[in-house]
């Protein structure tokens, strides 16, 4: 079974003064707020079991809109991020949730075209792993976001917020974990943004091969 865990806390600082009175993921992006992009994906992947996980100042509106999830055929659950510490800490949040199951993990505020059902389905054949979804950016763009190294279909490398990318593959907050993803997280140390980095977490999977 797949379990879906939608990221949506953060302070969104570069929308103020919009976020100084709503998160960021509740802001509309078109005609329907931020939070139904990556929650209607996961509706179409077949995943009936999400949880949200945000911060305590807005978690009320967030379960005001989206209430139980009914709305969506889902089963909704909410869980309190009380401080900001990464989105490895936020995912760390959800491992009750997740038990021993496999996830599917979106950014709240990112935005996707690609329909991604079958690749939750080849998840789910996957006897155990992660997956990463990467865009090819510009030199600049990358040393803002987490980069990859690829061979074939296989990451062999990752780096977060390079200096000197080597690579233009830049992960695009569309992730997919094994259980393990939680035991992994426990072992992190907090980054020079002291941070837990979910691309920490990911370079464990990467080592293990």
């Amino acid at each position: 079974m797949v379990k879906g865990v939608i990221l949506a806390g953060g302070t969104g600082s570069r929308l103020k003064p919009l976020t100084k009175v709503t998160n960021k993921h509740l802001l509309p992006v078109y005609n329907e707020p931020m939070i139904y992009h990556p929650l209607k994906k996961m509706v179409q992947a077949g995943i009936k079991e999400i949880l949200i996980v945000t911060g305590v100042e807005n978690a009320g509106d967030f379960m005001r809109l989206l209430g139980s999830g009914s709305d969506f055929g889902v089963d909704l659950t909410y869980k309190i991020q009380d401080k900001a510490g990464g989105i490895a800490q936020a995912l760390g949040l959800a491992e009750q949730f997740v038990g021993d199951d496999k996830c599917v993990v979106i950014l709240g505020d990112n935005i996707f075209e690609d329909d991604i059902a079958d690749y939750a389905k080849n998840f789910m054949k996957q006897e155990k792993g992660a997956r990463i979804f990467l865009k090819d950016l510009s030199l600049d763009e990358a040393k803002r976001f987490g980069i990859a190294l690829v061979d074939g279909k296989k990451v062999t490398y990752v780096e977060e917020h390079p200096k000197e990318p080597k690579s233009t593959l830049c992960h695009t907050g569309l992730y997919m974990f094994d259980s393990r993803v939680f035991g992994v997280i426990k072992k992190l140390k907090p980054s020079a943004r002291n941070e837990l980095e979910i691309m920490d977490a990911i370079d464990a999977y990467v080592k293990e091969g």
